[in-house]
């Protein structure tokens, strides 16, 4: 039986196998049914997505496996990766689903699913759900879920906004500061906008028209040229790029210049330092940062924790110092 689960869930073309309706559904059922058996009860589901042209009806397909197996599902709709984690947390959902392909082309999905803390689910359970997958009564037929509700959706992103701006941005003042955003016509196309003008900013937003087939197409974080002129052109204080699922992103300084992930690391690590806010005085990056990045922080009395590449073993690291 051939894998399908990787560091980020399933992904593929969308339409073919396995990012198929009759897939997606079964997916769905398999997980609810897992979930019903681990708790007792009915399970709770948040699902979530970004602006592709699938993105609807292999969500729906899902939800109608899920429903079928007696899961309760909520869609947030269109959403940053960010924000299905934390309503997942927030409402004590028992998992919380997010269907993208992050910074791939349009044509691309996936599948994530992960744990209320928002770590991706045991790898025991991804093997349950591809066993049922590639099993020859799995539920391919059509079972009506309910749809997404467009008002119960706005409400869940206004609750991940809220906790954005007052909860995170706590005491943030972001008023005489111009700042570009390229939301990659993807997941933050709204809510970034809307975040960075309740915080002060006074906002330029660029690459915020999806239409299910623009998402990454010569912008957002793969691509910040633009934005560095936009930066440039606008005399801008700040220039921010976010890819597709609006899980990463990257800075733009005022002159124009990129600003790498290392770079704002040192930047976090030593802000959180001066507060007295670093946790056990370490930084959790992967083996890709660089070794100038080690000794910077290391001058500062701050150990750099390395892990392997993907964000799921970043959380791993910060987790287990938690």
């Amino acid at each position: 039986m051939k894998s399908l689960f990787g560091t980020d869930g399933i992904r593929g073309e969308a339409g073919k196998f396995p990012l198929d309706a009759p897939t997606a559904t079964t997916i769905g059922s398999s997980l609810a049914s897992y979930l019903r058996t681990a708790s007792g009860q009915q399970a709770s589901i948040i699902i979530g997505r970004d602006t592709r042209e699938s993105g609807g009806w292999l969500e729906q397909a899902l939800i109608n496996g899920a429903s079928a197996a007696g899961a309760k599902c909520l869609s947030a709709g269109v959403i940053p990766t960010p924000g299905v984690a934390f309503l997942t947390r927030d409402l004590k959902a028992d998992a919380g689903v997010v269907i993208s392909a992050s910074h791939n082309p349009y044509h691309d999905n996936g599948i994530k699913i992960f744990s209320p803390s928002g770590q991706k689910i045991a790898d025991t359970v991804e093997r349950k759900i591809e066993a049922d997958i590639y099993s020859p009564d799995s539920p391919t037929e059509k079972v009506a879920g309910d749809p997404p509700n467009a008002d119960a959706e706005e409400q869940l992103r206004k609750r991940y906004l809220r906790f954005l701006s007052e909860e995170i941005g706590k005491g943030l003042n972001l008023e005489g500061l111009t700042v570009v955003l390229d939301c990659a016509n993807g997941a933050s196309s709204h809510l970034a906008p809307q975040l960075f003008e309740t915080l002060g900013a006074k906002v330029i937003a660029i690459n915020v028209n999806p239409d299910g087939r623009n998402i990454n197409l010569n912008c957002g974080s793969l691509h910040i040229e633009s934005l560095q002129e936009k930066v440039i052109q606008e005399r801008a204080d700040l220039g921010v790029a976010f890819d597709g699922d609006a899980d990463r992103s990257l800075f733009v300084d005022q002159k124009g210049n990129f600003v790498d992930g290392d770079a704002t690391l040192w930047v976090l690590a030593n802000h959180f330092l001066n507060k007295g806010a670093l946790k056990e005085n370490a930084v959790v990056a992967t083996v890709m940062s660089n070794i100038g990045l080690e000794i910077a922080l290391r001058s500062r009395g701050v150990e750099l924790v390395r892990t392997d590449v993907g964000d799921k073993y970043v959380l791993e690291g910060l987790l287990k110092r938690d």
